[in-house]
């Protein structure tokens, strides 16, 4: 397979951060990214190299194997809706929005979902401890706030003991096709962004950390 494929406005960069393939791919639309992930995972082996893909997307809302009707868009905003293979309920994708997939074989690691989501969560809040932020996850909706809204939304999907998919954290983006749906579900959830917080560092700095702090919590 060959990922650089769904590039389209920067060519990709790898790097290896211990038993982990970072590959930064630039401004990606979602439906390419999402069959390359696929394909990763259909064609891996127990030897193939685990991989954490930063990047962005256009806008595009994405539905899961959960998503409800009532969930979706209420105005008719242009935004496509691509319905996806992860688990949870609807949300958005944008410029301006981290998003990291984590391909990576979770037998190996010895990792289960909930324990996975866990140390996801817990990368975001580290990464916004460093800025003197106090965010949280939520048992019972995955995903990290501040202050009740969401500023990271979590999904994956775990096939033959692999897992795809990834987080979502919003940095600066146009937050108001968010107020279209019903984010991951749930009616008048507010969600909220790093530059609404005061945080000035560019997407890039942030993604980097981001990535770093991931790393650290995996085992």
């Amino acid at each position: 397979m060959t990922v650089t494929a769904v590039a389209t406005d920067s060519a990709t960069t790898d790097t290896r951060a211990a038993d982990v393939r970072v590959r930064r791919l630039g401004f990606v639309d979602y439906e390419p990214t999402w069959r390359a992930m696929q394909e990763f995972t259909a064609r891996r082996t127990a030897a193939t190299t685990d991989e954490l893909w930063l990047l962005e997307h256009p806008p595009v809302y994405t539905l899961g194997i959960a998503g409800r009707s009532e969930h979706l868009p209420r105005v008719d905003n242009g935004i496509p809706v691509i319905k996806v293979d992860r688990g949870g309920q609807i949300t958005y994708h944008g410029p301006g929005q981290i998003v990291a997939y984590l391909l990576l074989d979770m037998r190996r690691r010895g990792l289960t979902v909930r324990p996975l989501v866990r140390r996801m969560e817990q990368a975001v809040i580290d990464l916004l401890a460093a800025y003197g932020i106090s965010a949280a996850g939520r048992a019972e909706a995955p995903g990290v706030y501040v202050d009740g809204a969401k500023i990271a939304a979590l999904g994956l999907r775990i096939k033959n003991g692999c897992c795809y998919h990834g987080l979502a954290f919003n940095v600066d983006m146009d937050l108001a096709p968010f107020h279209a749906i019903n984010p991951c579900g749930y009616p008048g959830l507010q969600v909220s962004q790093t530059r609404d917080l005061g945080i000035t560092d560019p997407i890039q700095v942030l993604g980097e950390q981001l990535i770093q702090h991931l790393l650290r919590r995996l085992p």
